[in-house]
């Protein structure tokens, strides 16, 4: 016993309180949040691989929908007929292209029902990495995209919308935001959380590179749990 009475020093007695609370930490709190982020990530994950299985449907047919839960809208595939609108063309900031600085491209398209979309055409590089390039104008007249359903991004605090280089510039894709920009009427598709865009697919009228989908994996936060559970037995 006397071999143990070491264990009673303050400074062992403290460090045990403090391994004590960090264990307690890490099962009532880090771990659901990250079991909370795999389940977010495995739902993402699912929509995505269903509407990859799937045939595109209308738009109008999201747009009128009656249905209480729009969260299983996004990654939807849908197509869209209409015409792009004029000078309604907004550059969203600091988005990469191939790991080098790029802009994603926004713009208008009125459907034939009068209603009017957000639409990303895709990314374009930067000119030495500091301004855009030239933005070609999409197709002018009738026209049907293929094209996946988004949500908003929400809006940065602070990072204004600005016209800059001669193109309105954003910092993030938001249909309510963009809306105020352009002073025009667009309908947020619904999505649950925010209103949501539309994200073209390739080969496209109008489209440029493609915003890469998503890993399909559920990233390690599951992993990183089992790991910390195997150590402590």
């Amino acid at each position: 016993m006397r071999r143990l009475t070491f264990l009673l020093r303050p400074s062992w007695v403290i460090l045990a309180a403090v391994v004590a609370v960090f264990a307690y930490l890490c099962f009532t709190v880090l771990a659901p949040w990250q079991l909370g982020k795999n389940t977010s990530t495995s739902h993402r994950n699912q929509l995505i691989a269903d509407s990859v299985r799937a045939d595109p449907i209308d738009i109008t047919t999201v747009l009128d929908s009656s249905s209480a839960d729009d969260a299983h809208t996004e990654w939807r595939k849908v197509t869209a007929s209409g015409a792009y609108q004029p000078d309604s063309t907004v550059l969203v900031r600091l988005r990469h292209l191939d790991g080098a600085p790029g802009y994603s491209v926004l713009a208008t398209f009125r459907l034939d029902d009068g209603r009017l979309l957000l639409i990303d055409r895709g990314l374009v590089a930067a000119v030495d990495g500091s301004r855009p390039p030239p933005i070609p104008d999409p197709p002018a007249g009738p026209q049907r995209l293929e094209a996946r359903v988004r949500m908003s991004e929400g809006i940065t605090p602070g990072k204004d919308p600005s016209i800059q280089d001669g193109y309105r510039q954003v910092y993030s894709i938001d249909t309510t935001q963009e809306a105020a920009f352009l002073q025009q009427p667009l309908t947020p598709i619904p999505t649950g959380e925010r209103g949501g865009y539309l994200q073209l697919d390739d080969n496209q009228p109008g489209a440029f590179k493609p915003t890469p989908l998503p890993q399909l994996d559920a990233g390690p936060y599951l992993s990183l749990i089992l790991n910390r559970r195997c150590r402590r037995r």
